[in-house]
């Protein structure tokens, strides 16, 4: 028997995914929580082999209880979510797969068998995000409100003053941005930064 824990805010999705489950002999729903803090709780008192994960909850959310979760339990994002960035967040976190909800019933049977056979499983579709998502650049917060400041047409001086740096920050801020998006302008910079969803 395989021991389930389901994870997600919406009573009414657990129930519906307790019930697709159990309609497998070999399945079986030991837990539930409706977040992630409940979770954590939950896990401490109940064995179970694999989680059944929602990304967006109340308290603490998907990727919180990814990054405060100690087990080692091989761990299933089942998601509404079809985001690059939170597929690869998830996917570094260690999580074992990743599907959306409106995958079948037969391909939740068949990621939470070859989880269980110690398996890293992704649908061909996801496996393109996430190839995806890995080839992008990523910035840090910085780097992104500089970006926006670009794009709204301040000038280097006047984006130091926002941001309470020097001119010479900015510009190696501006170096560092050019160079992750393969760019020479600030035309280039902040017409890809649109494109590709980054502003």
């Amino acid at each position: 028997m395989i021991r389930i824990c389901i994870i997600d805010d919406h009573y009414i999705v657990r129930e519906g995914i307790r019930m697709v489950l159990e309609l497998e002999e070999h399945f079986e729903v030991v837990a539930e929580a409706e977040n992630g803090q409940q979770a954590i709780a939950l896990l401490a008192t109940h064995d179970v082999d694999v989680i059944l994960l929602d990304l967006n909850m109340p308290v603490m959310d998907g990727i919180q209880f990814l990054q405060q979760y100690k087990g080692t339990t091989p761990v299933i994002v089942l998601t509404t979510y079809n985001d690059e960035q939170l597929l690869l967040k998830a996917v570094n976190l260690g999580v074992s797969s990743y599907l959306l909800k409106d995958a079948g019933r037969a391909i939740i049977y068949e990621t939470i068998a070859r989880v269980m056979n110690g398996e890293t499983y992704f649908p061909s579709a996801l496996q393109h995000a996430l190839r995806t998502a890995r080839e992008r650049p990523v910035f840090t917060n910085k780097e992104l409100e500089l970006l926006r400041l670009l794009a709204s047409g301040l000038k280097n001086k006047e984006i130091a003053s926002e941001l309470f740096v020097s001119e010479r920050t900015v510009k190696a801020y501006l170096t560092t941005i050019y160079e992750k998006l393969d760019v020479k302008s600030r035309g280039q910079a902040i017409a890809i930064a649109i494109e590709q969803k980054y502003i």
